[in-house]
This record gives C-alpha cells, sequence and structure tokens, in this order.
C-alpha cells in the first residue's frame, strides 16, 4: 500500500479554507451592496415563519410610500437615538446588562440598526456567535447603506404580527389601508407591538399595545421637533 504524504496535507487544507473564506467574505459584501438598493428576497426570520405555519404576509414598499407617522412611531418606540449613533446604543446596552444580571426577565437594547442587522441577514437566538456576526453586520450597513436606507429595510422586514411582516403588510392586515395612510394612533398602536407582536396583538387591541401607543404619541409629539428626525421621516 502506498504511503500517504501528510506533511503537504494541512498546509494544503489550510490554503483551501482561507480560498473559501475569501470568495465567502466578497460574496456577503456584495449581498450587503446590492441591498444597498434591492429588497432581499426572503430572510431566515421569514422561512422559520413559513415552516412554523404562520404564513409570509409581505409587501415590500419604499419610503414614500409609508406614512410620516409610522417612521416617528418606530423610532420613537424602537430607538430614540436612532439618528445620532453608529448602530449601537452603549448607555442602554450597559443598563440592560446591569438589569439582567439582577433579573430573570431579559431586557434588551438592540438598536434599530441592529435589528435589521439581525433580521436580513441572521436568525433568531441569544448566542454569542449570532450576537458577534449581529455586530459585524450592524456595522457594515452602517457604514454602507445610511440611515434613510436602514429605517426603510427595518420597516419592510420587522415583525408586526403573526406571519405579517412589514408596514404595508400590517397596515393592511389591521386597517385595510396602505402604509401611506396611517394616522397618527394606527401608526403608535402599530410600532407599540414590538418586539413581540405575537404576544402584544393590535387587533384584538392588548393591554400592553393600549398603554404602550398612548405612550408611544407622547413621544412623537416631543421628537417630531428634532430637525434630524425630521429628515428620516418626511
Amino acid at each position: 500500500m502506498p504511503s500517504i504524504n501528510t506533511k503537504g496535507l494541512i498546509p494544503r487544507a489550510w490554503r483551501v479554507i482561507k480560498r473559501v473564506l475569501i470568495v465567502l467574505f466578497f460574496l456577503q459584501l456584495l449581498y450587503i451592496l446590492l441591498l444597498k438598493w434591492v429588497n432581499p428576497p426572503i430572510t431566515l426570520t421569514q422561512v422559520g415563519s413559513l415552516i412554523e405555519g404562520d404564513g409570509l404576509h409581505r409587501t415590500y414598499v419604499g419610503m414614500k410610500e409609508i406614512s410620516p407617522y409610522a417612521k416617528l412611531a418606530v423610532i420613537s418606540t424602537e430607538d430614540q437615538l436612532f439618528p445620532d449613533h453608529d448602530g449601537f446604543d452603549f448607555k442602554n446596552i450597559e443598563k440592560a446588562m446591569k438589569h439582567n444580571q439582577k433579573s430573570k426577565s431579559l431586557h434588551g437594547a438592540s438598536t434599530i440598526s441592529q435589528q435589521v442587522a439581525k433580521n436580513v441577514f441572521l436568525w433568531q437566538g441569544r448566542s454569542w456567535f449570532r450576537k458577534g456576526l449581529e455586530v459585524y453586520f450592524t456595522f457594515m450597513i452602517e457604514m454602507i447603506w445610511g440611515k434613510k436606507r436602514i429605517l426603510e429595510m427595518y420597516l419592510n422586514v420587522a415583525e408586526m404580527g403573526k406571519g405579517v411582516y412589514g408596514i404595508e403588510a400590517a397596515a393592511r392586515a389591521y386597517y385595510h389601508i396602505p402604509a401611506k395612510e396611517l394616522t397618527r394612533l394606527e401608526a403608535a398602536r402599530i410600532a407599540a407591538c414590538l418586539p413581540n407582536p405575537k404576544i402584544y396583538t393590535v387587533k384584538p387591541l392588548s393591554e400592553h399595545v393600549a398603554a404602550r401607543s398612548a405612550w408611544a404619541l407622547g413621544q412623537m409629539s416631543h421628537l417630531q421637533e428634532d430637525p434630524d428626525i425630521q429628515k428620516l421621516v418626511q
């Protein structure tokens, strides 16, 4: 039987792995660049929704087809510092970490940018590996897409009900109107169901959504005077 030369086997395998990793890096970079202008065909979260039997109701729309109230509502409820940070709200992260160390109820501190990174490129979960990838993709979309595209993507891919993804699908499911016709209260109620729309329902109106939407309306009135937010929502 001929002997196998194992001396060169490991270096050759490592070269192959490096080439594969380089190719994968450039492919994902190309995909990130492409999504600056093109909407994702489907996400892992949406695939999960189909597998679980929740269905998939989704219609992508541009920023001009979305009510300014909807844009203002999600910033007010999910990430009030969205125009100012570079993808991460470190004060909020520190506060959530301190709370989670002392309490069984977990508090999240994800910005809109982080949520988009997770919803578009990754899967749902709490592992450190997934969180590390989330940090990477958050950094990339902040650098490549910019705030308006990130907000537009969030409003199109965020789960806003059982099997309902994006503001257009939510507006039609709950109010039978397109997203551009949402009123201030309707937008506040949809935003109030985040980030757990399967439990905090818009219709029937859950107590959580009723209470949180009232709070959201107050925040919207306050934040609408911010010039940086005005640029994003108009």
